[in-house]
């Protein structure tokens, strides 16, 4: 049932006659017409079949070389997902947030970028920490509960994950800001999701981007699903026209087109850069996996659903294009798959031999002068350690 449909029931209950009744459904009929109507068609140059494709506005022309890495980088980025997930199925994570399926939207606007760019994620572009050289074993601390983050943010212009949904826009845009003043003509990128799309954050966001001109660039991937909710629970029209309203550029994305989401964001940073402001992309894609390991989609979503996009999968689009193009061979590919094993042993490995952080460590650095709030409550703790046989609780 739609918003539409509601509205023109109470109408209906309101009015008396006929006449009025019909005014309000062909005024819903054409609501409904012109919202269909203005939803153009995804920016795609790679087609689910691996046929390449032209677009008037946004094209490439790459190297069969620059196809394998973003190949590679796909395919190691997926591994190494895989291997987060069946770590905290074994209990060496405590949650794990899956990208499976949203390979080529991170991998695709990850390479746009420039050294000088800084991006501010959420929790699930592991991805884009790929492609800005952060350790990928590095994003598992804070999932194992050793650490706060893992990385140093300003060694890789790449920022901490950011839980909290959609407040890093506010960063991205406050950080941009400053670019601007300082006179630098590199870039910032901020991502999040189509369920972000509805905090107050992102829309203040974007009024402060707009206004002030920064350059930015918002890449939301919607993968279908914020969390539970489907994406026609969250807005009535298509996300990315809603930068009109905010008076900057949106664009509408095939998100498992890894050749498209580098065209776009690039041209996107692109404009940035030359002082043209900020810019929404609405990469459409879908999250193959739960919502995190907590999650189970198999109580909102339908199995269909699932292998209709299983059928545009990224990886493969892009591999049946070099396979039929002779843009890569056996060999590549058997290599590739060797270097994914030796990933896979490598994260293990690493995650298991992690050390664990002292008890007491939790209360350091919260304060940079110490504060009588936590010095209670790191007492507090100290007590309950003690109170435990042996002293510290094991």
């Amino acid at each position: 049932m739609t918003v539409e449909s509601t509205a023109a029931r109470k109408t209906t209950r309101r009015s008396s006659g006929t006449k009025r009744t019909t005014s309000a459904s062909t005024s819903t009929t054409k609501k409904a017409t012109a919202a269909t109507a203005s939803e153009p068609e995804l920016v795609q140059l790679l087609t689910p079949e691996g046929e390449r494709v032209q677009h008037p506005d946004y094209d490439i022309d790459l190297s069969a070389e620059e196809l394998r890495g973003l190949y590679r980088d796909m395919v190691l980025t997926r591994r190494f997902d895989a291997e987060a997930t069946a770590l905290q199925r074994q209990g060496e994570l405590g949650l794990w947030a899956s990208l499976l399926g949203q390979e080529a939207a991170q991998i695709g606007s990850g390479r746009a970028l420039r050294d000088d760019d800084y991006v501010f994620p959420t929790y699930r572009e592991h991805g884009v920490a790929w492609c800005r050289g952060v350790d990928p074993t590095n994003l598992l601390g804070m999932f194992r509960g050793v650490n706060n983050g893992g990385w140093d943010p300003n060694s890789n212009n790449f920022h901490l994950y950011t839980i909290v949904l959609g407040s890093q826009t506010l960063h991205a845009t406050g950080y941009a800001m400053g670019i601007a003043k300082d006179g630098a003509d590199s870039a910032v990128l901020a991502y999040f999701g189509d369920g972000a799309s509805s905090q107050g954050d992102v829309n203040e966001s974007f009024v402060f981007s707009a206004v002030y001109n920064a350059p930015v660039v918002f890449f939301c991937q919607n993968n279908q699903w914020a969390i539970s909710e489907p994406i026609e629970k969250q807005t009535r029209v298509p996300l990315y026209q809603r930068a009109a309203g905010f008076g900057f550029p949106g664009v509408r994305v095939d998100g498992n087109d890894v050749l498209a989401c580098l065209a776009v964001t690039r041209s996107a940073l692109e404009r940035a850069r030359r002082g043209e402001g900020p810019t929404l992309i609405e990469a459409f894609t879908y999250r193959m996996a739960a919502h995190t390991t907590s999650d189970d989609p198999t109580r909102y979503r339908r199995d269909a659903e699932r292998e209709e996009w299983e059928a545009k999968d990224p990886i493969q689009r892009l591999k049946t294009y070099m396979e039929n193009e002779g843009h890569a061979d056996a060999a590549f590919f058997e290599e590739l798959e060797t270097e994914s094993e030796a990933l896979g042993k490598h994260v293990r490995e690493v995650v298991r031999a992690m050390p664990v952080p002292e008890h007491m460590a939790m209360f350091d650095n919260v304060y940079a002068d110490g504060h009588a709030l936590v010095d209670e409550e790191r007492a507090q703790f100290a007590a309950y350690q003690a109170s435990f046989e042996g002293g510290e609780a094991e």
